[in-house]
C-alpha cells in the first residue's frame, strides 16, 4: 500500500479503487476517486498556489488524510500521495458501505444503500469523518481512520475515466476514475461557471 501511495498520483488514484476505508465503526469500499496534482500544472488543486496551513498535509508524506470543509457545510476526505514535498492527493468521491450499515444509515438519515456514500460529502458523513481526522496516518495499525488494499484488486478493464466534477481549472482532464457500472458511483455534472451580472 505504501508503495502505491508514494508513486505518481494517477496510478495511485486507480489503485485506490476497491480499497476499503474504515472509520467510526463503518467500512466503505471505494468506487470513485479524483486525482489532484500539486503546484505543477493543476489549477484545480488546493496546493496549486503553494503550501498553506490548510493544505500542508498534501505535501506529504504519502498515506495521510487530507480533510477539508467545503461550501460551509461538508467535509471531504483525500488520501495524500506522491513524493514528500511535492503535493498531490486523491479525493474519495464515492463508495459502498460494506460494514457498519446501521451506523451509516443513522448518520446519513437515509435507508437508500447505494446513496449512503455516493458523493464525497456523503462518504465522509457515513464514516463519521470531520476535521478532527485531518492528518491521520491511514496506514498505522491503531489509526482512527484506516485504509486497506482489496482482497481482490479491481481489473483494469473495469476502470473508467472521465473529467473531474465541479472544478473550473483543468476541468477537461480525465482524472476522475470509477468502477464501471457500479451503482454507488456519483452522477457526473460538469461545472458551468456563472455569468457575472453586467
Amino acid at each position: 500500500m505504501k508503495d502505491l501511495l508514494a508513486g505518481p498520483v494517477l496510478p495511485a488514484a486507480r489503485g485506490l479503487l476497491g480499497c476499503e476505508i474504515s472509520a467510526g465503526g463503518v467500512t466503505v469500499r471505494i468506487t470513485e476517486v479524483e486525482a489532484y496534482a500539486g503546484t505543477a500544472g493543476d489549477p484545480a488543486s488546493h496546493a496549486h498556489r503553494g503550501r498553506t496551513p490548510r493544505n500542508a498535509i498534501m505535501f506529504g508524506p504519502a498515506g495521510f488524510l487530507y480533510v477539508y470543509f467545503t461550501y460551509g457545510m461538508h467535509w471531504c476526505a483525500n488520501v495524500v500521495t506522491g513524493v514528500e514535498g511535492e503535493a498531490s492527493a486523491v479525493l474519495l468521491r464515492a463508495g459502498q458501505v460494506v460494514s457498519g450499515l446501521d451506523l451509516a444509515i443513522a448518520r446519513r438519515r437515509s435507508t437508500v444503500e447505494r446513496d449512503l456514500a455516493r458523493g464525497p460529502a456523503r462518504l465522509c458523513q457515513a464514516l463519521g469523518i470531520d476535521g478532527t481526522a485531518y492528518g491521520a496516518d491511514l496506514l498505522a495499525p491503531d489509526a482512527p481512520v484506516r485504509l486497506r488494499l482489496p482482497s481482490t484488486p479491481v481489473l483494469e478493464s473495469r476502470i473508467a475515466a472521465g473529467p473531474r466534477v465541479g472544478v473550473t481549472g483543468a476541468h477537461d482532464l480525465e482524472w476522475r476514475f470509477w468502477i464501471a457500472d457500479d451503482p454507488t458511483v456519483s452522477v457526473y455534472r460538469r461545472h458551468v461557471p456563472r455569468k457575472r451580472a453586467q
